[in-house]
């Protein structure tokens, strides 16, 4: 292949970055990962002979799946790089290679979808009261997780949150979400109740550390906002202190629990979606799987005919 040719095929690839990054809105760390994955696409074209964006077809998506595959990429790396490739045929107007008999047989890695780890109600709690409200970061790092627990936000959508997000009469957040999807959350009155001590509390002793005024409603202890690292690790520490191993322990885990524990309490599967921010409903169908696990965990610790009482009867 000639350089004119890699040229045309790389700038396809850098005109369908920008236009994923500005146009579709998608996260940073969304299209640094497709910015991996189509360069190996375009890796696998040049190798391939294939001269233009419009010259690609079924096997060589295929091939290139395959090629991954011997790389050792897992499935979910390897579906995703799949759905970039497809998205930059789309882009560049040669989703022909998608379509009609070419498209036969471009299949997506088979993905198993494990149960997410879940914290019990009391564990959550223990979690919660870990954070000491005696002083400005304890009163963050407790309203962080009532938050995080009551919305069951992503930890990038916790840690951006402005000012402007909170409706605090009425007790609703506005949300950014993937994808730059808005939605609006509700806050029980214990979120509500750790936002006000904190924000009256505690921001303003830690907004003192920096001369330039951040409008992030979550700070660090030098006043500016806080980050997802910096938040993990203090989550980390006070998992510690309440005695849940700590590796049971992350933003995300806090979010499964959210979901969890309403579908246990009846709420409506829709509801749950709505409030996830989950564009498909099936990707909040695993929590109906979690509660089924649940519930049977539950019978055979409970129920007369269960495993675990008639082991208590044979002692």
């Amino acid at each position: 292949m000639t350089a004119e040719v890699a040229r045309e095929v790389f700038a396809a690839v850098d005109g369908f970055l920008v236009h994923a990054s500005v146009e579709r809105g998608l996260s940073p760390r969304t299209v640094e990962a497709y910015g991996r994955d189509l360069a190996r696409l375009a890796q696998h074209l040049e190798r391939a002979g294939v001269r233009r964006i419009g010259d690609v077809r079924r096997e060589h998506l295929t091939g290139f799946v395959a090629e991954l595959e011997r790389r050792g990429l897992g499935a979910r790396s390897r579906a995703r790089a799949l759905v970039a490739a497809r998205r930059l045929l789309r882009y560049a107007g040669a989703a022909s290679a998608l379509e009609g008999e070419r498209g036969v047989g471009v299949r997506s890695p088979r993905l198993d979808r494990t149960l997410p780890r879940i914290l019990r109600p009391d564990e959550t709690a223990a979690l919660i009261e870990a954070a000491d409200p005696g002083e400005p970061l304890g009163l963050r790092d407790r309203a962080m997780l009532e938050v995080l627990y009551a919305a069951g936000l992503r930890v990038s959508e916790l840690v951006s949150l402005s000012l402007g997000a909170l409706d605090r009469r009425a007790g609703l957040l506005r949300v950014m979400g993937k994808g730059r999807r808005e939605r609006i959350v509700p806050l029980g009155t214990p979120a509500l109740e750790a936002l006000d001590a904190y924000l009256i509390e505690g921001r303003p002793a830690l907004a003192q550390a920096d001369a330039r005024p951040s409008d992030a409603v979550f700070l660090s202890r030098r006043g500016r906002a806080m980050t997802r690292q910096n938040f993990f690790t203090r989550l980390r520490g006070l998992a510690r202190q309440a005695g849940i191993p700590s590796d049971r322990v992350s933003p995300h885990v806090l979010r499964h629990a959210f979901a969890t524990d309403l579908l246990n309490g009846g709420a409506d599967l829709r509801a749950v979606q709505s409030m996830l921010g989950h564009a498909d409903l099936s990707t909040t169908q695993i929590y109906t799987h979690v509660s089924q696990s649940r519930l049977r965990e539950t019978v055979e610790r409970r129920h007369p005919r269960g495993e675990g009482r008639r082991g208590s009867r044979r002692q």
